[in-house]
C-alpha cells in the first residue's frame, strides 16, 4: 500500500505560503512531525519509558514537583540557550526521575534536536562487550555514540560495580561532554554530601561514629567525573511523594 502524500506540501516538506504580498516557502508540519518520529526511534526509549510525558506526569499535590515541573517546561523552551546545559536529578527511587528525565528529551526531540537513551549500566555492558570479538559490536561504537549524541540521557548513573575501568570510562565521557558543552541529562539513586542530610541515609554502630548506609555518587563514578557532572548539570532534587514506580505496575 502506498504512503499518503500529504496534501499541503505534495509530499516535498516544503509549502508556499504569502506574506506581506511576499512569497515565502516554510517548512511544512509533515516534515516536522516526520523528523520528530525519526528522532523517537533513533532516541531508542525503553517501552516501558515511551510514553512518558510532562502531561501524564502526576506532581500528587507537591508544590516542590509542581517547580520543577515549571523548572524542566522552562529549560526545554529556553534550549539551548541554557546554562548549564544539563541537568542531574537526584532522588531515591520511584520518586519520578526518570519519567521526568525522558519528558524533557520527547519535548527536546519535539522541537528538533537529537537524543539518545543509554541505561548506565546497558552502556558499560555494551562497550565492555565490544572488546568481545564475537559480541558482533565494535568496541568503539557505543562510547563514540555516547560522546557524541547531541544530548545524552544517562539513567540509574552510578549503579554498576565500581571499578578502574569504570570510573576512567565514565570519567572520559563526561569529561568530553563537559569540555564541548554537549548536555548530558542523567538520574542518580546515589546520595550526595553537598544535597543535604536527608538525601543521605546514616546509620550508627554501637557506639560508633555515623556512616553512610548508601554508597555516594563521588564514590559510585569518581570525584573526577562527579565534579565535572556537577559543573556541567542543573541539579534537581527529588521530594519523596509516595512511588511512582508501584503507580505504574497497577
Amino acid at each position: 500500500m502506498a504512503e499518503a502524500v500529504c496534501k499541503l506540501c505534495g509530499g516535498v516538506g516544503w509549502r508556499i505560503i504569502q506574506k506581506d504580498e511576499l512569497s515565502a516557502a516554510e517548512r511544512c508540519q509533515c516534515a516536522v512531525e516526520n523528523r520528530a518520529e525519526s528522532l523517537t526511534r533513533r532516541a531508542r526509549i525503553p517501552v516501558n519509558y515511551a510514553a512518558d510525558s510532562f502531561d501524564n506526569f502526576s506532581n500528587r499535590g507537591s508544590k516542590d514537583l509542581a517547580q520543577i515541573q515549571i523548572l524542566l517546561a522552562g529549560y526545554c523552551k529556553e534550549y539551548p540557550a541554557v546554562n548549564p546545559p544539563g541537568l542531574l536529578f537526584i532522588g531515591e527511587p520511584g520518586t519520578g526521575k526518570t519519567h521526568l528525565a525522558v519528558a524533557v528529551i520527547r519535548r527536546l526531540i519535539e522541537n528538533g534536536f537529537e537524543a539518545v537513551f543509554f541505561g548506565y549500566q546497558q552502556l558499560l555492558d555494551r562497550i565492555r562487550a565490544g572488546y568481545d570479538p564475537l559480541s558482533g559490536e565494535s568496541p568503539r561504537e557505543a562510547y563514540q555514540e555516547a560522546l557524541e549524541a547531541d544530548i545524552l540521557l544517562l539513567d540509574d548513573l552510578g549503579a554498576h560495580r565500581v571499578t578502574d575501568w569504570v570510573e576512567d570510562t565514565v570519567t572520559s565521557i563526561i569529561t568530553y561532554r563537559c569540555n564541548e558543552r554537549k548536555p548530558i541529562i542523567a538520574t542518580t539513586n546515589c546520595p550526595d554530601p553537598d544535597m543535604g542530610v536527608s538525601n543521605i541515609e546514616r546509620v550508627a554502630d554501637a557506639g560508633g561514629p555515623a556512616h553512610l548506609l548508601h554508597k555516594t555518587l563521588a564514590e559510585k563514578i569518581g570525584m573526577r567525573a562527579r565534579s565535572r557532572l556537577f559543573e556541567m548539570c542543573q541539579i534537581i532534587r527529588m521530594p519523596k511523594v509516595g512511588d511512582f514506580r508501584q503507580e505504574r505496575q497497577r
